[in-house]
């Protein structure tokens, strides 16, 4: 709420208690027209909602709406009748008791609207289930069918209410609706029978003859030309432009449906409707005694009887009396039947209730009857309950905070209500004696007995009664009543007697049987007259009242025309006058202008004082003081209460309201700017990226060509592309051929890329080699290079390492000199015959040795060649030259063969002498004599002499073993 006050100037204030000129009546229109001209029809006055009829649609009770005002703080949002709704709501579901809102307003001001909103809000915004959408359903279809025998054109409205409706929704205790019940008050019953000029009847009867089914309408003997019934032409405008009976029609007949009529109720209903029209066309003439009759007996075959003789005009008076009751009588049964279907048939009836009481406003016609004085009569009564209530909880609200309650002056009415209602004293009870008392009792006889019994009231005039200026304007009559609204002047005549009619009790239709007892002509009670029914019936309605809290909506027509936009001061001033709106103000701000809880306060204006900015850490009621005192407010301006503020005038809460803008607009200005700054870089930041763009599409289109301004840095992001993605796929080892792709530009420079990267790659893997990891790899290359494709087993040996030695430390020690030794067998060249012997590798011979003897020495210099076969059978032969030293080649089996073979070759440095032979080798046995040697698989590995004198070495067949 506080949010909209800067716009004050314009749109006025949403709550009429922050006017500085609060008791001024222009300074309230005014305030009024400002929001009325800006479509904001809706104004609080605290808790009370003002109303003004806007006259066309507005876009403000949409779904959205009705979930943006649904569980929102009181004042938090703009006001709305969805805000007075879900106030109610939420206390009684927090509180569990019971509410009512009260709905008043002239005939056109949007009472009837305002109760079908709130109907729908609680229909879309309540817990339901698949059983609680009927009873949904029925509350809001009970809307039509009560319109339809309720409402009627008027000058003022075309939709007009003219009965009194309160209707409770009832709740469970989980906030859904289960239930309804409607009690009705003061059906304008004259209505039926006269119609002023531009006014209709009720729109039921337009409805039947205009949508009723043809079967139905020959049924009850009725025709579908509303100019052929007395009762309907009187105000000549049966046809309304604005009025679409046939489709109301509809409506009503669905609502009757789902209301859970039957058609036996339907076919009674509509035949009493038919029957008040046919008792209009009724038409009397005098007989020769003065006697009335009726010459023509078209209608009298739809009505059942007609009673005791009587003159012409008694008689026309009779027939209208009838008319008016029936009618009257049946609203009431109707009114009964749909509290039937709506009574709660769901949960337990310890529940809650939400009361919608939609009443008539207060009326100052140019002839005021005496529905007129029930009218005004009820609205006294509603005002004083609103002013006892509104003092009520204001008080309350004093003493629950802490704050000392002040006596607040004000207009009691209480005077005007015992004036009408006092026993035996009032009006009513004055009338009641007129109409009842034995003799004939007529209007000036009761005026009469006014004058003596409430004569000297100062509420109270007469033409008799009153001064030489003002007797001018009462006629001779006439009473006036000084009501809290202004002066009405009341006409006696007519309506204030009695007349007294036969009922007919005994007929067919079963809702006029239910409606006329016949216990009501055996009672030997004295008769209640209407004035006295009206009266106890609004005790009853007060006393429902003040068991519940109150909630109040005042409704506004801002103009005779129905005109949208326009405003017509004189018209409103009189319904402000007349709706109390003044004297609620009074009251509402005699105490203080505005309160609110410590946090609100707290949290909206925490920024005014550095004590309580960007954040308060201790209570919120220190640091409101601490924030008010910084502000500077007086004593007398504020009070402070247990959990509220209390601010007493709306200067200082506007003031307040005023520094809180400058110092948001001034905390604004530093994220603007800073704003300012972001968008000013994302500004140069976008213009960057164009230019960029633009840049590299024509680096696209000629990135074929030699690099030149147009596509330099085309090229240079695509080399910066390729190399990071190269960065992460570069071989990580000398063993890795692997390369990423290049683009067409850049291959040349990915190929120097390569070489440098695998040179540095090998210059890293020699760096990190060992003396002795290179002794190996110098010694696994020669045995590559000697036996790589040539030998089985090879394959298995790479992986194995070689040793410097293959004897025991012991062994050892016999040859100090030696580069390297092993086991091996040596087989003779006398039969072959296999011995056990060590080869011994020195830096200049090989020496075969049994026991630390030297068997044989082979020079370095002489050996002639080293051969061994394909085969994995661990078969060496060093071939020596035939001199008188050497007895013949040397003859070996070494189960490390790889490794032997390279450590000779490499010591001798004759690997080129390595001969890797298949099938068979000749060796040489001795001076002159050669022997061969066959290679061959089988079963077992064996080497033995042959009978054919050959050395044959077998080796095993699929062996899975590998020698090194």
């Amino acid at each position: 709420m506080e949010g909209a006050l800067i716009a004050r100037d314009r749109v006025g204030v949403q709550d009429f208690v922050l006017l500085d000129s609060h008791t001024s009546e222009a300074a309230f229109l005014n305030n009024l027209r400002k929001r009325y001209q800006e479509n904001l029809i809706y104004t609080y006055i605290g808790t009370l909602l003002v109303s003004v009829n806007p006259y066309k649609e507005l876009d403000i009770y949409t779904v959205t709406q009705m979930q943006l005002y649904r569980g929102v703080n009181f004042f938090e949002l703009p006001p709305h009748l969805y805000a007075i709704a879900d106030n109610a709501y939420r206390v009684m579901c927090s509180e569990y008791n019971n509410h009512f809102i009260l709905i008043s307003g002239e005939s056109g001001a949007g009472k009837t609207e305002a109760s079908k909103k709130i109907l729908q809000y609680y229909a879309v915004t309540c817990p339901t289930t698949e059983q609680l959408q009927v009873v949904r359903d029925r509350l809001l279809l009970s809307n039509p069918v009560l319109e339809a025998f309720g409402n009627a054109k008027t000058l003022r409205n075309d939709n007009s209410s003219r009965f009194g409706k309160y209707m409770d929704i009832q709740f469970d205790f989980k906030g859904a609706p289960v239930g309804g019940h409607i009690l009705s008050y003061l059906i304008e019953k004259s209505r039926v029978v006269h119609q002023n000029h531009g006014e209709r009847n009720f729109h039921i009867f337009y409805q039947l003859l205009e949508g009723g089914e043809k079967d139905l309408l020959c049924w009850l003997g009725l025709e579908r030309n509303p100019q052929k019934y007395a009762y309907l032409v009187q105000g000549r405008c049966a046809k309304v432009f604005s009025i679409n009976d046939k489709n109301d029609w509809k409506i009503v007949r669905k609502a009757f449906s789902i209301i859970d009529f039957t058609e036996k109720d339907l076919e009674h209903l509509f035949g009493i409707v038919a029957s008040v029209l046919h008792l209009g066309n009724i038409q009397f003439e005098e007989d020769s005694n003065g006697h009335a009759i009726i010459r023509n007996g078209t209608q009298i075959k739809w009505i059942s009887k007609v009673l005791s003789p009587l003159n012409v005009d008694l008689a026309f008076y009779a027939r209208d009396a009838v008319a008016k009751a029936i009618y009257g009588r049946t609203f009431t049964w109707l009114v009964n039947k749909i509290n039937g279907s709506l009574a709660n048939k769901v949960g337990s009836l310890s529940g809650t209730v939400i009361g919608l009481l939609d009443i008539y406003g207060f009326e100052v016609l140019d002839t005021n009857s005496f529905e007129q004085f029930c009218i005004n009569y009820c609205n006294e009564k509603l005002q004083q309950l609103l002013i006892e209530m509104t003092l009520k909880a204001e008080q309350e609200e004093y003493e629950m905070e802490g704050i000392e309650w002040e006596p607040i002056p004000y207009f009691n009415n209480k005077i005007i209500c015992d004036l009408v209602e006092q026993k035996h004293k009032g009006i009513i009870s004055i009338l009641d004696e007129e109409c009842l008392r034995p003799g004939e009792a007529t209007d000036l006889s009761f005026l009469e007995k006014l004058e003596e019994k409430v004569g000297d009231h100062a509420h109270f005039v007469t033409r008799k009664l009153a001064d030489q200026k003002t007797r001018k304007s009462i006629d001779w009559v006439d009473f006036r009543l000084l009501h809290y609204a202004g002066e009405v002047t009341y006409c006696a005549v007519g309506d204030f007697s009695l007349m007294v009619f036969q009922v007919l009790c005994n007929s067919k239709n079963g809702i006029v049987r239910d409606c006329f007892l016949l216990s009501e002509l055996d009672s030997r009670r004295r008769p209640e007259t209407v004035a006295t029914q009206f009266k106890n019936s609004l005790m009853s309605l007060i006393e429902i009242l003040m068991s519940k809290e109150p909630s109040y909506i005042r409704c506004i027509k801002p103009n005779e025309n129905k005109e949208p936009g326009k405003f017509d001061d004189c018209l409103i001033r009189h319904q402000v006058k007349y709706l109390g709106l003044m004297e609620h103000l009074r009251v509402r701000r005699a105490g203080f202008a505005y309160r609110r809880k410590y946090e609100h306060f707290l949290r909206r204006y925490k920024s005014l004082c550095p004590a309580t900015w960007p954040h308060w850490h201790g209570p919120a009621a220190e640091g409101v003081e601490r924030l008010i005192k910084h502000i500077g407010y007086k004593p007398e301006e504020y009070k402070l209460g247990r959990t509220k503020i209390f601010i007493r005038f709306p200067k200082t809460l506007f003031a307040t309201e005023d520094a809180f803008e400058i110092r948001k607009h001034l905390l604004g200005m530093i994220p603007a700017c800073w704003r300012g700054v972001l968008a000013r870089k994302e500004a140069k930041k976008r213009t960057w990226a164009v230019q960029i763009i633009r840049k590299f599409i024509q680096g696209f289109i000629n990135r074929k060509k030699p690099l030149c301004p147009e596509n330099v840095e085309f090229v240079r992001l695509v080399q910066y592309k390729y190399l990071m993605k190269l960065r992460d796929h570069i071989p990580r080892n000398v063993l890795d051929k692997s390369w990423l792709q290049p683009p067409s530009i850049l291959e040349e420079i990915s190929e120097m890329l390569q070489k440098m990267c695998i040179r540095n790659l090998v210059r890293k893997y020699c760096r990190g080699v060992t003396p002795e990891r290179k002794v190996q790899l110098q010694q696994k290359a020669v045995t590559s290079a000697i036996f790589r494709g040539k030998k089985e087993g090879y394959q298995q040996s790479i992986n194995l390492p070689f040793a410097d030695t293959r004897l025991s430390e012991e062994v050892l020690i016999l040859a100090p000199y030696s580069q390297y030794a092993t086991p091996v067998v040596k087989y003779d060249r006398n039969g072959f015959k296999a011995r056990e012997r060590l080869l011994v590798l020195t830096q200049s011979s090989a020496y075969v040795v049994e026991m630390a003897k030297i068997k044989q020495k082979i020079d370095y210099a002489t050996l002639k060649g080293i051969s061994t076969s394909n085969l994995g059978d661990g078969i060496v032969v060093m071939h020596v030259p035939e001199d008188n030293k050497q007895k013949g080649d040397v003859i070996l089996q070494c189960e490390h063969i790889f490794e032997m073979v390279t450590k000779l070759c490499m010591l001798a440095n004759k690997q080129n002498l390595v001969k890797v032979v298949k099938g068979s080798l000749r060796f040489r046995i001795g001076s002159g004599k050669e022997g061969t040697m066959v290679f061959t698989v089988g079963p077992e590995p064996h080497v033995f002499k042959a009978k054919d004198g050959q050395l044959t070495v077998v080796r095993l067949k699929l062996c899975l073993h590998s020698r090194s």
